[in-house]
């Protein structure tokens, strides 16, 4: 069997280096998704717990200040559940653009 020279034996390393730097920066950017992806996550869950949580307290504090209970109260929940879904799907939509776009 041949001796390989000493151009394919540098080749062969430049080539292993590359792969090498290939595979780390795949890793890399799949840890990023993960991180992103799940950050994501966490805001839609906020945004929507949140609007529907403020909706209950503004409508607390209406019942508490005007005596209309529970009608505050229900309105504060149809009104906070509306616009934290309206929030959470336009969140999510400009998210999905983002996603799609190419990267520059």
């Amino acid at each position: 069997m041949a001796e390989p020279d000493e151009t394919t034996t540098e080749a062969l390393k430049r080539l292993d280096d590359r792969l090498g730097a290939l595979k780390v920066s795949q890793t890399r950017e799949r840890l990023q998704f993960d991180a992103g992806g799940s950050g994501a996550g966490y805001r839609l869950i906020a945004e929507l717990i949140g609007g529907v949580l403020m909706g209950l307290g503004f409508g607390w504090l209406i019942d508490r200040f005007l005596h209309t209970t529970p009608f505050g109260l229900i309105g504060g929940l149809l009104i906070g559940a509306g616009a934290s879904v309206f929030l959470v799907v336009r969140t999510a939509s400009a998210m999905s653009k983002a996603a799609q776009s190419p990267p520059d």
